[in-house]
């Protein structure tokens, strides 16, 4: 099977950590789920894919990381970021949900740079991404992949409609390797890159393009 790579970041990329205050309260040892996304808006299906990850990996926080502005979509259709990370806030439950703009206070637009950020400010955190399946599908295309799948454990969520796009995806295809079985989920936090695993729950159906077609069009809500 052919691969297509999106292309590694530089290893030095995104800002140097010096006096950024990313308000994040996180220890040595902490089990972190990063869960990025434009959250345009936020939903009920956001909301389970991060507790269902928060339950079945033991996190102790759940950091919803609100994009300026995704660089693969239009930015005509997005809301503004107040806006959005109010919409997070309104869905991200209980004291282990953290929502955060700490994308725009870093300056970083590629989720490849954002991992790697953090990963330097937070020494001995033990960072997951979390994805629900649906960017299983497409994370071939995304800039630097392969250097995420091998910064940090994968956790990626079954949600409806892309079932089976994500089971054979190429990156899913690319690491199978490294896949970890859904009953050894509590271990994944801890172990070394690349591990991932699919994680499947009841369905929850909401998305965000759905809520803005049907309150009528593409327009920022």
């Amino acid at each position: 099977m052919t691969f297509f790579h999106a292309g590694s970041a530089p290893k030095g990329a995104g800002p140097r950590s010096g006096a950024l205050r990313d308000g994040l309260i996180l220890s040595p040892g902490m089990k972190v789920g990063l869960f990025g996304g434009s959250f345009n808006p936020a939903h009920d299906g956001h909301a389970h894919v991060a507790e269902t990850a928060q339950r079945r990996l033991g996190l102790d926080r759940v950091i919803w990381l609100v994009s300026p502005q995704n660089p693969l979509k239009d930015a005509r259709h997005s809301a503004p970021l107040a806006d959005r990370m109010a919409s997070a806030r309104g869905h991200a439950h209980g004291p282990s949900m953290i929502v955060s703009d700490f994308e725009t206070r870093a300056g970083v637009a590629w989720t490849v740079d954002t991992l790697r950020l953090l990963v330097a400010r937070h020494p001995g955190v033990h960072f997951v991404w979390l994805m629900g399946s649906d960017n299983l599908a497409s994370f071939h295309r995304w800039r630097g992949w392969t250097d995420i799948m091998r910064l940090m454990p994968v956790a990626v969520i079954a949600r409806p409609g892309s079932l089976l796009d994500s089971r054979t995806a190429p990156a899913a295809a690319r690491f199978a390797g490294a896949r970890v079985p859904a009953e050894q989920a509590g271990l994944l936090a801890t172990l070394q890159a690349p591990a991932w695993t699919y994680l499947t729950a009841p369905l929850n159906p909401r998305s965000s393009s759905a809520i803005r077609a049907a309150r009528g069009s593409e327009k920022p809500v």
